[in-house]
Order: structure tokens, then C-alpha cells, then sequence
């Protein structure tokens, strides 16, 4: 059985890349040309898709984005066309709930849409998680110190140890809940310090690290922060709409694609 993780290695070894696409389509936002087809939204991600797929180990759908506006057969297509280019699919639900309804979003995440990635809630504990990362051949990414300005409400709090509360998921997360050696870690790229120190606790294990791009995370910066470990760079917006406008938008995309991965690879080399 291959897992997530040997085949992210594979591509990302293979393109030289840690380059992730977050395929968040705005229907407003869509190009003309997809707009007059008989789906925008899977119009729009697969031209994504066939212009960047030489780029990326990964593509990340977000989940609300599809269905906020029922457009989950666009999401069910646009993931069928990423596994014909053999490319990982990591789905971002950021689910977390108890007992069946856990179990339910599992069966929703991996078996509906195929997903071969997850990002998962841990803040409901363990037993919230056990359905995710039953599926040992699947990777469950646990959001530990997200990129979002408030994330400090919550994840910076101080327990009785001493520890924040995003040490604590951390090394729960490194140890205790990865019995399958599936588990990664959601860490914000606009938080330099923070993802330092998450390395520092967790060793070698794979950083999903969005907020390059359009979130203005430092990409020298989250690769020093990051060294020593697995990681996966996502952009979104900051590539999806690079040729917002244009009539041949999949050339900037792509153009945007490159560039983002070749920073990348700058700062890590």
C-alpha cells in the first residue's frame, strides 16, 4: 500500500517542486471564456490544471467553495481530471466532529470525492479525528497555527504546562495521534516564528504552509523557518487570477505557477 506521503515525495521529487495550487474558483471572477460553458467552475479548474500540472506535487480544492453554490459535480470532475495526470488531490474541509457524523465526513472526504488528503479540525480531540486517520494510506493534515490574523485568539492561549495550546497539538499530533504515520500539520506561512518553533516539536513531518501569495507570507522566510522537514507551499488566488482580464489567462497562470515555484525552489536551494 502506497501512502499519501510516498506519493507526494514521488512528484515532488520528479518536478522538483513543493508547489501547491489552491483551487478555489470565484464565479465572479471566472474568465469569459468559462463563463459561457456548460460548467464555468470545472471549466475554469481544468484549464488551471492543464497549465500548471508540470508545477505543483499537489492540487488543494477547498471544499465551501463548491459547496456554497452546489457545484459539487464540478468539484467531483475537477478531482477526476487531477488523478489522470497523477497528481495527489488534498482536499481542505478542515472537518471535525464527534462520533458517526466524524466518521460520515471521512466516507464524504475520501470515498465521495476520492481525496488522497485531508485537512482535518483537532480541536474536537482524538476520537474526532480516528475516522480520518483510520484510513492509514491517506494523509490527514491537523491545523495547528493557522494563517488567519485571529488564529492567536485561540491557538496562542497558555495551559498549565506552560505549553500554547499549538505546541500541544503539535507534539499530539507528532506522537501520540500518528499511530499510521499519515498525519501532517497546517501552518500558516505568515507566521514564521511560530512555524519554527512547530518544527522544532514535530521533527520531520509534512507542513501543509498556505498564505504565500495573496496573504503575503515570505517565501525565503517560511523555508528557512520550515527547513529540516516535509513541506507543501500553497498559493491560491495569487495564481488563480494572475490573468484576470486577459483573454489568455491560462498564460499567466501558468506564468504565475512558474514563478511561484521557482521562489520557492530559490529559497530552499
Amino acid at each position: 500500500m502506497t501512502s499519501f506521503f510516498q506519493r507526494l515525495a514521488l512528484v515532488q521529487a520528479s518536478l522538483d517542486t513543493l508547489l501547491c495550487i489552491g483551487l478555489d474558483p470565484d464565479p465572479d471572477r471566472l474568465p469569459l471564456a468559462c463563463r459561457d460553458s456548460e460548467d464555468p467552475i470545472f471549466s475554469f479548474n481544468r484549464a488551471v490544471i492543464d497549465a500548471t500540472v508540470d508545477q505543483v506535487c499537489c492540487y488543494k480544492p477547498q471544499l465551501a467553495h463548491y459547496s456554497a453554490i452546489g457545484a459539487e459535480q464540478s468539484l467531483e470532475k475537477t478531482i477526476t481530471h487531477i488523478r489522470e495526470r497523477n497528481v495527489p488531490v488534498l482536499l481542505d474541509g478542515k472537518r471535525g466532529d464527534i462520533g458517526s457524523t466524524a466518521e460520515r465526513y471521512a466516507v464524504e472526504l475520501f470515498e465521495r470525492y476520492g481525496a488522497d488528503a485531508a485537512t482535518v479540525n483537532p480541536y474536537l480531540g482524538l476520537d474526532a479525528m480516528q475516522p480520518f486517520l483510520d484510513y492509514a494510506d491517506r494523509g490527514v493534515f491537523m491545523l495547528c497555527r493557522t494563517s488567519n490574523p485571529g488564529g492567536a485568539d485561540v491557538q496562542e492561549l497558555k495551559l498549565e504546562t506552560g505549553e500554547l495550546l499549538y505546541e500541544h497539538i503539535a507534539r499530539q499530533a507528532a506522537e501520540a495521534w500518528n499511530g499510521h504515520n499519515n498525519v501532517g500539520l497546517v501552518v500558516g506561512a505568515t507566521q514564521p516564528r511560530e512555524l519554527a518553533r512547530i518544527r522544532e516539536i514535530s521533527g520531520g513531518m509534512t507542513f501543509l504552509v498556505p498564505g504565500i501569495g495573496a496573504q503575503g507570507g515570505d517565501i525565503e522566510a517560511t523555508m528557512t523557518a520550515g527547513a529540516g522537514g516535509g513541506m507543501i507551499l500553497s498559493s491560491s488566488r495569487g495564481i488563480l487570477y494572475a490573468g484576470e482580464g486577459s483573454p489568455d489567462f491560462e498564460t499567466a497562470v501558468r506564468t504565475a505557477a512558474i514563478a511561484t515555484r521557482e521562489a520557492i525552489n530559490r529559497a530552499r536551494k
